[in-house]
């Protein structure tokens, strides 16, 4: 049913794209030549913030990794850079709008936490049936103070130091042990005896 919905409003920006370029020539505000130089400049100026933003957005992502943080704000902010390219690429001054929304910050930051409040954290509700509301334990904790001992699960050069360090924490690690197991039925293990 979404689907639907999606494809109609995705059939309908380029009507109402071509609306708005016909009316701007038709009631005398530009002429034609002036309406496609308009747009040909609306879109070059984009795909010049679309590549600005892009480097700046990934050199975020690299820098949250070497950190050991979770770049999500950088994936979705990439994801939105590729949708802005998109629609900056396709003629008409309603898609190089869209376009320019998505690219530039101010406008970018509140589409998306929109987009994580309505796509992503539904989506991973429904793929873990709705446990941890959006969140997804790494350590197999469900609180994260107790997996590491009030440190920052995701900061792995931290827990190194420390661990070099000798301050005691992180070596509650160290006598993990990973085990597999097999349940087997008891009529099974009778029948085989």
């Amino acid at each position: 049913m979404r689907t639907r919905y999606l494809l109609a409003l995705l059939l309908l920006i380029p009507l109402v794209d071509s609306f708005v370029l016909v009316a701007i020539v038709g009631w005398g505000l530009l002429t034609w030549l002036q309406t496609i130089a308009l747009v040909v400049l609306t879109g070059l100026i984009g795909m010049i913030l679309v590549r600005a933003e892009g480097r700046n957005t990934l050199a975020r992502f690299q820098r949250k990794l070497v950190a050991g943080t979770p770049p999500t704000d950088e994936l979705l902010d990439g994801g939105l850079l590729i949708a802005s390219g998109a629609f900056l690429l396709t003629p008409g001054l309603v898609t190089d709008l869209i376009g320019l929304l998505l690219v530039l910050p101010p406008t970018r930051y509140p589409i998306r936490l929109a987009l994580k409040r309505w796509v992503v954290v539904p989506y991973i509700d429904k793929q873990t049936g709705g446990l941890g509301s959006g969140k997804v334990w790494t350590f197999g904790f469900p609180d994260p103070e107790q997996a590491t001992d009030g440190a920052d699960p995701f900061d792995l050069g931290q827990q190194a130091t420390r661990k070099q360090a000798g301050d005691g924490h992180g070596d509650e690690f160290d006598d993990i042990v990973d085990v597999d197991f097999e349940q087997v039925d008891d009529e099974h293990e009778r029948s085989e005896s």
